[in-house]
């Protein structure tokens, strides 16, 4: 065997710890799991680097040929599926640990809400101020838990502090216009710069490496599922309370519209991300299934809205409400078609599937151009406002973004390109969605003078 120099030693059982440490954050894997896969790793590696190789290759090639943990986790969770559930939040290591420390970020984030009232500042007199703050009240709590659950110590801390200290000063020290366009805008937007700070500390130390990149935007269409299932399931729950105190004349609406729901809200974002973390890569199968159900859905959908709109001579009412619903709907398709991308193993060929990909990329991006004339034509007939500006960039976005899918989507079908140019446009995008975020937020007020 030939020896290698003490760094690469050093270097080489980092990244066997670390590639343990992912391997154990799989609900389906236990201790004993990840000693006999390690056990397999390290004889994969010692025979590699026999054969010529350098440390850090051949535990790169020696992970390829064992397997990416998704898989391995998949794998494990068919041999051992009756103990899964109760791995994901009972095992030793989430009780004492992870699942102590997601519980209190939830119950920070609840009290964050209501510790307002302390000052005499209601949702009730105060509309404005939980509008402008209401992301700022728990996203920072969960890009929290990633800095403890990634250990990234006192960067992640310095990271997330200055992130959310500068993002409440700005939103709660200029003077907005309560009900301005700027204001409405930057209330919509920072969510998504904040949502990027939960990037960066949910990837760790790997940002800037496409596979976390990917592995985030996994998470992102993982996560939004979720949330919508937790939040359908404590809607059942608020109602269901609010009935059965109905039942002995006791009305417990105030409770359950002031404390139940704002509370539950915030907390359920620090608890929805900590589940989505825990069992991504052991039972993926709800997303996926729920993306190759509404995709031919969505495709019909468009279809037939352009076919209406060509047949009726109909354009679009731009008024705001109407343009927001209407570029809601393309990022709903958007996010639809970046998380199916995700999914994919690249390995895969063309499916039946991926050509209904194509064909909703296509419709979407039919109504993204008569929508972007339809807003050219107003700002050439009544000028610029925020409002305008704003869905300007938002949809030739939108437009590069869909264009790049159809023509990527196309070169793969055609057996020209491989998959991995589609998984790399998508990574490639991100900075482009955070820029424009960041001008809608920071810029246009300043531009406007908070109009």
């Amino acid at each position: 065997m030939t020896s290698n120099p003490p760094d690469d030693h050093l270097v080489l059982t980092q990244n066997i710890a670390e590639w343990r440490r992912y391997l154990l954050r799989q609900s389906a894997i236990q201790e004993e799991d990840a000693d006999e896969l390690e056990s397999h790793l390290r004889d994969e590696i010692d025979a590699l680097i026999g054969a010529g190789l350098a440390a850090d290759e051949a535990f790169l090639v020696a992970t390829k040929r064992l397997g990416q943990i998704a898989a391995i986790s998949h794998e494990f969770a068919e041999v051992h599926a009756g103990r899964l559930w109760r791995n994901l939040v009972f095992s030793p290591a989430t009780s004492s640990a992870s699942l102590l420390t997601v519980l209190l970020l939830a119950l920070v984030a609840a009290i964050a809400i209501k510790a307002p009232l302390l000052f005499g500042v209601s949702m009730a007199s105060h509309e404005w101020f939980f509008a402008y703050n209401i992301s700022l009240f728990c996203l920072p709590m969960l890009a929290a838990y990633w800095v403890i659950e990634r250990q990234l110590g006192q960067r992640g801390w310095l990271f997330v502090g200055s992130c959310t200290l500068f993002a409440a000063i700005y939103m709660n020290a200029m003077p907005w216009q309560p009900g301005g366009d700027t204001a409405v805008l930057a209330m919509l937007h920072l969510p998504l710069l904040l949502w990027f700070m939960v990037g960066v500390t949910y990837s760790g130390n790997w940002w800037r490496s496409d596979a976390k990149q990917m592995d985030f935007i996994r998470f992102s269409g993982e996560y939004f599922i979720y949330f919508v299932l937790v939040a359908l399931g404590g809607a059942v729950l608020t109602a269901f309370t609010i009935g059965i105190f109905s039942f002995i004349d006791i009305d417990v609406e105030w409770f359950a519209s002031q404390w139940i729901i704002p509370c539950g809200a915030m907390g359920a974002v620090v608890i929805v991300g900590y589940l989505v973390g825990a069992k991504q890569g052991a039972i993926e199968t709800m997303a996926p299934v729920l993306a190759r159900i509404f995709t031919p859905l969505f495709t019909l959908l468009l279809s037939v809205f352009l076919m209406v709109m060509l047949v009726t001579g109909k354009g679009f009412n731009l008024e705001r409400d109407v343009l927001l619903g209407l570029n809601m709907m393309l990022i709903l398709v958007l996010g639809l078609v970046l998380y199916s991308v995700s999914s994919k193993a690249p390995a895969q060929g063309p499916s039946l599937f991926d050509y209904l990909q194509l064909l909703l990329v296509a419709t979407a991006l039919c109504v993204d151009l008569l929508a972007l004339l339809a807003i050219g034509g107003r700002i050439l007939e009544l000028g610029l406002t925020p409002n305008r500006i704003a869905v300007l960039g938002a949809n030739l976005l939108l437009l590069t973004s869909l264009a790049g899918y159809a023509w990527y989507y196309f070169l793969f079908i055609r057996a020209r390109a491989g998959f991995v140019q589609l998984e790399q446009w998508q990574i490639k995008l991100i900075p482009f969605y955070v820029a424009w975020a960041a001008v809608v937020v920071f810029l246009l007020p300043l531009a406007f003078r908070f109009a």
